[in-house]
């Protein structure tokens, strides 16, 4: 008599995602375009257009340029809105 053989139970690996959520209009359509070679990347967005660009190490990859794109963009928006309720007192 012969035993049965096991099954192989086979993990997939996660990957870094593409595509990011923009912090503007809300949509997955942000992508991150690496120029290693420039030591640049640009983050634009497909649906509304939002562009911006940011010199990078070596070491960064698009997750890290795209948390940069969000910090930058709140950053902006929260001191545009700290100089709008500062005028109105």
């Amino acid at each position: 008599m012969g035993r049965r053989r096991r099954k192989v139970v086979r993990i997939p690996k996660k990957k870094l995602p593409k595509l990011f959520s923009c912090p503007n209009c809300g949509k997955e359509a942000v992508r991150v375009e690496m120029l290693r070679g420039e030591n640049r990347a640009v983050v634009s967005c497909g649906n509304c257009g939002a562009k911006e660009e940011f010199t990078v190490k070596p070491i960064m990859s698009e997750v890290d340029v795209y948390c940069m794109f969000t910090d930058k963009f709140y950053a902006t928006l929260k001191g545009s809105t700290a100089v709008n309720t500062g005028g109105q007192q």
